[in-house]
C-alpha cells in the first residue's frame, strides 16, 4: 500500500514539474517499408531508416515565427520487384542503397508559410552497405533470401541540396478544423534531380494547431511553455514530380559502369495521405505513400509503401 502511494505521487510530481514547461528538442526517427502497406507489396523503395534531432534555434527576425535546427541520419534501400534466385538477370529496377547524414534548416513564417532547407553528404553503392543490412536482416526474421545484389549500382558520391516551400491558401479565411496549402519541392545533387508541385490538405479530428506550432511540416518544438496540447488529423498530399536524375535508377553521373541502369521516366505522379497525432511530448504519425512509375522499362509500375514516424520532445 505504501508503495502505490509513493508511486502516486512521484506521477503526480513528475506531471506538475513538466506542466507548462518550454519544449525546445526533439529526437525520433522514420522508418519506410512497403510491408506497412501489404505483406505481398515488396518492391522498388523496399526499406528507409533515418534517425533525427532537432532544436530551437535562434530567432531575431519578427516575420519569423520559429527556425529549427535538424540533423538527420539515413538509409534507403532500393530493389527490383523480384529478388529470388531465379531472377537475377531479370530486373526491372536496379539494387541500390544510399547512406547519408543530413543538417537542415526550417523557417516557420507568422503567416504559415514554412521554408525547409537541407544538405546531405554520404554514398549511393557498395559504401551504402545495402546488401549487407537486406540480407542479415532477413535471416534474422526467417523471411525469403534475397538474391542480385551483385548488380547493384557501383558507388557513387552523395551531394545534395534539397528545399520545400509551403504557403497556405485561402489565409482570410479561417477555419479550425480544414486548411490548405500549395507545396513545391526542389531536389539538386549526385543522387536525386527533380522538382514537385502539388496541394496539401489538412483535415482536424481536434482543433488545428498553427502550422508553426503543428507537427505537420515538424514545428512541435517551442520555447513557449506549454501546459497540454493535442493534435490529431488527417491529411493528403497530391503531386505532380519531374525528375531529371536518379542515380539509384541511372548510376553515377561520373562513370556508366553500374552492371544494370535505366532510362528515367521524367514524369510522374505522387501521393501521400495520412494521420498525424500528437499527445504533450509525443508525437505518432502513420503515411501511406504512392510514387508513380520512374523507369523506362517493360512491367516496371507505380508502387506504394508506409511510413511510421515517432518523436518525443525534451526540455
Amino acid at each position: 500500500m505504501r508503495a502505490k502511494k509513493v508511486l502516486f505521487v512521484f506521477l503526480f510530481l513528475s506531471s506538475l514539474v513538466s506542466l507548462g514547461q518550454a519544449r525546445r528538442v526533439e529526437i525520433g526517427f522514420i522508418t519506410d517499408n512497403d510491408l506497412y502497406t501489404s505483406s505481398k507489396n515488396d518492391m522498388y523503395y523496399t526499406n528507409g531508416l533515418e534517425i533525427f534531432y532537432r532544436y530551437l534555434s535562434k530567432n531575431d527576425n519578427q516575420k519569423i515565427n520559429k527556425k529549427i535546427t535538424e540533423f538527420r541520419v539515413g538509409q534507403y534501400l532500393y530493389n527490383p520487384r523480384f529478388i529470388n534466385e531465379a531472377a537475377v538477370t531479370i530486373n526491372d529496377r536496379p539494387f541500390a542503397g544510399y547512406l547519408f547524414a543530413e543538417v537542415g534548416k526550417s523557417f516557420f513564417y507568422q503567416n504559415e508559410s514554412v521554408l525547409k532547407t537541407d544538405f546531405q553528404l554520404g554514398y549511393v553503392g557498395p559504401n551504402a552497405f545495402g546488401k549487407e543490412l537486406q540480407e542479415s536482416f532477413h535471416s534474422l526474421i526467417g523471411y525469403k533470401k534475397v538474391y542480385g545484389w551483385e548488380n547493384q549500382i557501383h558507388n557513387a558520391l552523395a551531394l545534395q541540396a534539397h528545399a520545400v516551400f509551403s504557403k497556405k491558401l485561402f489565409a482570410g479565411k479561417h477555419h479550425d478544423f480544414v486548411d490548405f496549402y500549395s507545396e513545391s519541392e526542389l531536389n539538386v545533387g549526385t543522387v536525386f534531380t527533380g522538382v514537385s508541385t502539388g496541394f496539401l490538405a489538412r483535415f482536424g479530428f481536434k482543433k488545428l494547431l498553427p502550422v508553426y506550432d503543428s507537427n505537420l511540416y515538424d514545428a512541435s518544438v517551442s520555447a513557449t511553455p506549454q501546459s497540454s496540447v493535442r493534435e490529431f488529423y488527417f491529411y493528403a498530399h497530391p503531386a505532380v514530380n519531374y525528375q531529371m536524375y536518379d542515380a539509384t535508377i541511372q548510376g553515377s553521373l561520373f562513370n556508366d559502369t553500374s552492371p544494370v541502369t535505366f532510362d528515367l521516366k521524367p514524369l510522374r505522379f505522387n501521393a501521400e495521405a495520412g494521420l498525424k497525432y500528437r499527445h504533450d511530448n509525443f508525437n505518432l504519425a502513420y503515411i501511406f505513400m504512392y510514387r508513380g512509375k520512374e523507369l523506362k522499362k517493360e512491367g516496371n509500375t507505380g508502387y506504394f509503401y508506409g511510413s511510421i514516424r515517432v518523436s518525443y520532445l525534451l526540455k
